[in-house]
């Protein structure tokens, strides 16, 4: 849940943004994350799009969504010490963050600089301070490394981005690596995935539930091998 901490204020060009803190225990470990809402729910998520004009509203990137609150319960549940892993739409950090405090060489990358600035303080919160930061936009991706890994929580909702990510994929998964992208169900993100497993990806589903207020958010964190 959502906690009122000490106040943490941001002043950008556009003004002062407001954050609050998240905070997420799971076994041993636990983190703290800065965003600006949570976005647990369907209604959330309607009054957030709707409520504003898209010019005056906070970037999507700085929200917290519960896609990435899925995705961080299962990379916690996986082994992915030792693992290198690429992050596309880091917003926040969450997954990321979890992932370098279990062992993995992440590299979190995200076209808007606010949401990278929130990265690396959600890391240095948490006391991880071996992520590598990188601006990155889709369609002019220039990085050529292997990840074992490749992360992305709700970062399909954009059906004209599938053929950049497609190339991401491509290029940057290491033999025998996994992709895995946890997404709300959006009808959008269905033919990105059912394209790929018809390309011959082999795809899974293992659905987690966020959101304590009924109903609670249901979130697919898909993971795709290459067969």
């Amino acid at each position: 849940m959502t906690s009122p901490a000490e106040p943490h204020v941001l002043s950008t060009t556009a003004g002062e943004i407001s954050f609050e803190e998240y905070n997420l225990r799971l076994g041993e470990h636990a983190w703290r994350i800065l965003h600006t809402g949570a976005i647990l729910s369907l209604a959330d998520e309607q009054r957030f799009l709707g409520s504003l004009p898209e010019q005056t509203r906070l970037p999507y990137g700085i929200v917290l969504w519960p896609a990435a609150i899925a995705l961080a319960h299962e990379i916690a549940s996986r082994p992915v010490g030792g693992m290198r892993v690429l992050e596309l739409g880091a917003g926040t950090g969450l997954p990321g963050i979890v992932a370098a405090s279990l062992g993995a060489q992440v590299v979190q990358t995200d076209r808007q600089e606010v949401a990278l600035y929130v990265c690396k303080k959600n890391a240095e919160r948490n006391g991880v301070t071996t992520i590598d930061l990188r601006a990155a936009d889709w369609t002019t991706w220039e990085d050529r490394g292997a990840y074992d890994c490749i992360l992305g929580s709700d970062v399909l909702y954009a059906d004209g981005m599938h053929p950049h990510l497609r190339r991401i994929f491509d290029a940057n998964l290491a033999p025998g690596g996994t992709i895995l992208l946890s997404d709300p169900f959006r009808k959008e993100s269905f033919a990105l995935l059912e394209a790929m497993e018809a390309d011959g990806w082999k795809v899974t589903m293992t659905k987690w539930t966020v959101g304590i207020t009924p109903p609670p958010r249901p979130v697919g964190v898909f993971e795709l091998t290459r067969r």
